[in-house]
């Protein structure tokens, strides 16, 4: 089992402010954050599984891989056939394998 978390970064504005309170009542209750502010805020996303498909196999030996050759455009391209199907239609919007700290390969699949 393995744990994977993401990081996303986004700046809002709120304001504290309860329907059922009067302003006056809403002003008491929040203070200062019941007026319009902002944050910086961050969104952590974490999933957890067991690897699947690939995690430390020889990439010939993976079924999904069959008939893949395994150079990182070959492997963006599979990642993708194998990624498309699994989210709603236009939201994957590219597959970026990096192999090495200065080679990488990206797919933003077939043009329309």
């Amino acid at each position: 089992m393995l744990e994977l978390t993401r990081v996303y970064h986004f700046s809002a504005g709120h304001r504290l402010a309860s329907p059922s309170l009067s302003p006056e009542a809403n002003a008491a209750l929040y203070g200062p954050c019941h007026h319009p502010h902002g944050h910086n805020y961050y969104l952590e996303v974490t999933v957890a599984g067991s690897p699947d498909r690939v995690d430390h196999r020889t990439l010939e030996e993976v079924p999904a891989l069959a008939g893949v050759v395994t150079t990182g455009e070959g492997l963006a391209r599979a990642f993708w056939r194998l990624l498309a199907p699994a989210v709603p239609a236009g939201a994957l919007r590219r597959v970026t394998v990096v192999e090495t700290a200065k080679n990488r390969f990206q797919y933003e699949g077939e043009a329309s």
